[in-house]
């Protein structure tokens, strides 16, 4: 609606200024329509090109004028009076021409914006500001977020343009579970750009010789010298055979699991009975088990617990307790 506001505003008004400024008759009316057609047409044209191509051209264009100034100036240096007198005839020409070709070549270098993003993705790397790049497993998974919160990530994150096409599929399915991961994955990624502690962004970075997605983000990071953030075992195992460095989140939460030693003492919530008669399971925060010799009196209760052993299992660690001063008032069991 504001556009067409504009135009109406671009066709009706400019005549009206020109009938009162520059001449009132027909001739000045007429004069004022031509422009605001041509204002028209020049939206028009613009609304059709991209702003990052606009502020380039811009640039670009600035750029060539900046030449020809110097240009200007060598000429002057030179004080050759048939040179000047040539080049102050053709001096508006050859402004348009540098101006025009500046605007042109630097639109049409665009492309190329993502190698120079790779060298001053590597001259960071470089000075020690490490790059992580995210794979669709460690958006989905989530616990990202509260990693970059907590400060324990430098550096800054990236992730390929066909990461984010392959959520929005995700988002787009009929299905209701992969609707609802897709959303999610797109929902971590704005909220990882509003973040002000880690820079983020969105890379358009294509391997156009590979199909496989995984294959693309480990040769990425191989080529901008940069970490991957995955939960994905396959990852993991590719960016090995390629000498990339992954950092595993789930490797992360084991590493920070709490150690318990035996003899201490831990409060455990008391949810539901073991196997074994009389006892109970509780679970850490990590979710960790922990079973508590003779806590079925106390399923539903918070206790005081003395770790007894640590069990090593494939699905993780098991650790065994008994409620504080139990051992002491029961003292040992008959055989």
């Amino acid at each position: 609606m504001i556009v067409w506001i504009f135009r109406v505003v671009a066709l009706l008004g400019t005549p009206v200024l020109t009938w009162l400024t520059i001449s009132k008759d027909l001739k000045g009316v007429a004069f004022g329509v031509l422009i605001g057609l041509v204002i028209i047409g020049v939206e028009y044209v613009f609304e059709n090109v991209s702003l990052f191509s606009l502020i380039i051209g811009i640039i670009g264009g600035v750029a060539g004028i900046i030449v020809s100034k110097l240009l200007d100036y060598t000429v002057f240096q030179i004080d050759n009076d048939v040179f000047s007198a040539m080049w102050l005839k053709y001096n508006i020409i050859i402004r348009y021409a540098l101006a025009l070709l500046g605007m042109i070549v630097s639109i049409r270098k665009i492309p190329e914006i993502d190698d120079l993003d790779k060298n001053i993705l590597s001259l960071g790397r470089r000075s020690g500001k490490n790059m992580k790049v995210l794979d669709i497993s460690a958006i989905l998974d989530g616990r990202v977020l509260d990693i970059c919160d907590t400060h324990f990530i430098t550096g800054g994150m990236i992730t390929p343009r066909f990461v984010v096409q392959e959520l929005h599929t995700l988002a787009e399915s009929g299905e209701p579970t992969n609707k609802a991961k897709g959303r999610r994955g797109l929902d971590i990624l704005a909220r990882l750009q509003e973040s002000r502690d880690i820079p983020f962004r969105v890379i358009d970075r294509e391997i156009k010789d590979m199909s496989d997605n995984q294959m693309k983000l480990v040769t990425i990071a191989r080529e901008l010298g940069a970490s991957i953030v995955t939960t994905d075992f396959t990852i993991n195992k590719l960016a090995a055979l390629e000498n990339v460095t992954v950092l595993n989140i789930n490797d992360l939460t084991i590493a920070l699991k709490p150690v318990v030693l035996p003899g201490e003492e831990t409060q455990v919530f008391v949810m539901k009975e073991g196997k074994e008669k009389e006892q109970g399971v509780g679970y850490l925060d990590d979710g960790t088990m922990i079973v508590i010799e003779d806590g079925r009196d106390y399923i539903g209760k918070k206790v005081d617990a003395t770790v007894q052993s640590i069990l090593q299992t494939s699905q993780g660690r098991i650790i065994f307790t008994r409620v504080k001063g139990r051992a002491a008032q029961d003292g040992p069991k008959q055989p």
